[in-house]
């Protein structure tokens, strides 16, 4: 007999699980944050440990949790374009509580996508707005993180010293690149879904430590869709492959890419669509990689979940579907 895994409140907008998957994160249309925990190691049931809230007159749209060697805490993005940290601490001899750590205001844009990156320079933020802007924080401390300074701030677009004009950007996407090592930079694909096609295409960054600066290495387009608007984009992790896989969901589908792991002398790095994947009746709104970087779960707006995985020969395949009861 089925069992639910936990109950979350009518109201409930986004749900974020941490890295190890033990804790699950919610938010609210009434701006509650709720932590979920197993109270029982024998029971895989989840059960709310904490409430926090956010915000007193907008909804959190998004969660995505800070690594974990920095704690626990998370990012909340509300509706009205706030960003803002909370962190479990515990003071005095109390009973841990999630608090406030520091919040970010964007301005008049609407904050579209939050994610974190860890790198040999420590912890970094990115954040992708409805104007098109891109904002990169670092933390200055790590022992604090309510200290962060804002790194960079550029535009998507593939030649780095070409802006483009007002822009209405309807969603974002931003996955770091997961692999972590003392000579690996920071790096990560970032696409849009705007009216403005120069920003739409998914874009690699990566950062230049010589010249202290973001440039973007990659396009992953092909000829003639680099305007598409990306809905998703999911990097995989890396177990000993001698290329990144990432994924990238347009209009036009999911498409798998191989990514170079060498710049050749321009500084960008070589790549390879090797797959196309259909199946979601609609839009694809969210994709993950499971932790060795084989096998791919989607879902979009026809409510099913899917999961694809590549052949030994390197065939893609629908390996299983789940689809709404109701």
């Amino acid at each position: 007999m089925e069992k639910p895994l936990v109950a979350l409140d009518k109201g409930t907008t986004c749900s974020s699980w941490n890295y190890s998957g033990q804790r699950l994160a919610t938010g609210s249309v009434d701006g509650t944050l709720a932590v979920f925990d197993s109270r029982d190691p024998c029971s895989s049931s989840l059960s709310c440990t904490a409430k926090s809230k956010v915000h007193e007159a907008a909804g959190i749209v998004k969660i995505a949790w800070v690594p974990p060697e920095y704690g626990d805490a998370v990012a909340c993005v509300c509706t009205d374009g706030t960003l803002s940290l909370w962190e479990e601490v515990a003071e005095d001899a109390q009973p841990l509580e999630w608090k406030l750590c520091t919040s970010f205001n964007g301005g008049s844009a609407q904050l579209l996508d939050t994610q974190f990156g860890v790198s040999a320079a420590g912890l970094k933020m990115v954040t992708a707005y409805s104007d098109g802007r891109v904002k990169v924080y670092e933390l200055l401390d790590p022992l604090e993180l309510k200290n962060w300074q804002l790194q960079a701030e550029f535009q998507n677009v593939i030649d780095s010293v070409s802006t483009v004009g007002p822009a209405m950007c309807l969603s974002a996407s931003i996955s770091w690149n997961p692999r972590r090592g003392e000579s690996q930079e920071s790096s990560f694909v970032l696409g849009f879904s705007s009216n403005t096609p120069q920003l739409n295409s998914a874009k690699v960054w990566e950062f230049d430590q010589a010249h202290q600066r973001w440039l973007p290495v990659a396009e992953l387009a092909s000829p003639g869709d680099n305007d598409n608007q990306v809905y998703a984009v999911a990097w995989a992790p890396n177990i000993g492959r001698p290329y990144e896989v990432i994924a990238i969901a347009t209009h036009k589908g999911i498409s798998i890419w191989h990514l170079g792991l060498n710049p050749d002398s321009d500084g960008r790095l070589s790549m390879e669509k090797i797959a196309v994947l259909s199946g979601h009746k609609g839009e694809v709104w969210q994709m993950e990689w499971d932790m060795s970087g084989m096998t791919l779960a989607t879902t979009g707006n026809d409510g099913s979940v899917r999961l694809w995985q590549s052949s030994l020969n390197g065939v893609w395949h629908e390996e299983a579907t789940f689809e709404p009861t109701s």
